[in-house]
């Protein structure tokens, strides 16, 4: 295992430290329990929206933390859910008064802990409203799931509803629109190694040097097949045909494309996989109006890409132009 780390047991209060050192600016990181805050808050009249998860996804979910974007994210272990009390914590610290927004991947711990959070803040006053997101097309249950995984909608998802809650909409219209960013997408993404977890100290899986899984879930969970690696446009088919094929799109609709990469991918590869999204889109009759492409939502050093497609409509389409100055993605400002 090669790894800039010091100790496996000391990387996430490392990573910390040196998010605060770098963004000082923008956030402030607290200990004990952990989260990641925006410095301006709480916000009067604003929807406070956290969000959280394992480490080991960087950016997410605190790289986008700041304006435009979340207010606070919970950081668990590397692939290990927060716990109640930071969600608690980073919600009562959000909280101005208009309710807080929980936006939480559907993986079995991240939904059992933020709902004990939210009970034990409504208990102290906070209205608190909580979406799942589900996005994943390539299994139905996973190790770590009962239903489909929440995967690249969560980043659109976390942009859109900060641009909406900076708007000063209500908390039910925060929440609606975060449901309607997840009704909207469909996402599948694919390995070609596996991420080595520093605790483990080796492969979560294996991979032999002419494979590919396709359907990988971000913590390495099992996809719908493993099969001899293809070239990039047939990748690009395997990825596309199942996100199409599952949600309704309509001949002329309008839609955001999300080429993801896993982590150890080269940003020339997730251009290559883009040309080919967008030549199937397009000849599926759907005009790409907005994209995103990049690494923002990872499995450590797994080399491979996930495609993410939202259908869009104006408001969204508005909301994800809005400005947004956070530590991994900003415009307009």
């Amino acid at each position: 295992m090669k790894k800039l780390i010091n100790e496996p047991e000391h990387v996430v209060y490392e990573e910390l430290h040196g998010i605060a050192a770098a963004h000082h600016d923008l956030v402030e990181v607290c200990f004990d329990p952990n989260y990641i805050v925006r410095r301006d808050v709480p916000l009067k009249g604003k929807v406070g929206i956290v969000s959280g998860g394992g480490s080991g996804h960087e950016p997410m979910h605190g790289g986008f933390v700041g304006y435009g974007m979340l207010d606070a994210a919970c950081p668990g272990a590397v692939f290990t859910s927060p716990t109640p009390d930071q969600m608690l914590e980073a919600t009562k610290r959000v909280n101005a008064g208009a309710g807080v927004l929980h936006i939480v991947k559907n993986y079995t711990g991240d939904i059992m802990n933020f709902e004990m959070a939210a009970d034990l803040a409504r208990d102290q006053g906070i209205e608190v409203e909580s979406v799942v997101i589900n996005d994943d097309v390539a299994v139905e249950d996973s190790l770590y799931t009962a239903g489909r995984r929440g995967v690249g909608a969560t980043v659109l998802a976390e942009k859109i509803c900060g641009a909406a809650a900076e708007a000063r909409r209500s908390l039910k219209d925060v929440a609606d629109i975060c449901r309607k960013v997840n009704d909207r997408s469909r996402s599948m993404g694919m390995a070609l190694t596996s991420c080595i977890v520093p605790h483990a100290g080796k492969p979560t899986f294996s991979l032999a040097e002419d494979e590919m899984e396709i359907g990988i879930g971000i913590h390495g969970e099992p996809g719908r097949t493993r099969m001899k690696l293809k070239p990039a446009d047939e990748i690009g088919v395997l990825l596309m045909t199942p996100i199409i094929s599952d949600l309704p799109y309509k001949n002329g609709d309008e839609v955001l494309l999300f080429v993801n990469g896993m982590g150890g991918t080269p940003l020339m590869e997730l251009y290559v996989i883009y040309n080919r999204a967008y030549e199937i889109a397009t000849r599926n009759e759907l005009k790409v109006s907005r994209n995103l492409i990049g690494s923002y939502i990872t499995s450590l050093e797994m080399a491979g890409c996930s495609i993410t497609l939202l259908k869009l409509d104006d408001e969204l389409t508005r909301f994800w132009d809005a400005p947004v100055r956070t530590a991994a993605l900003r415009w307009g400002m």
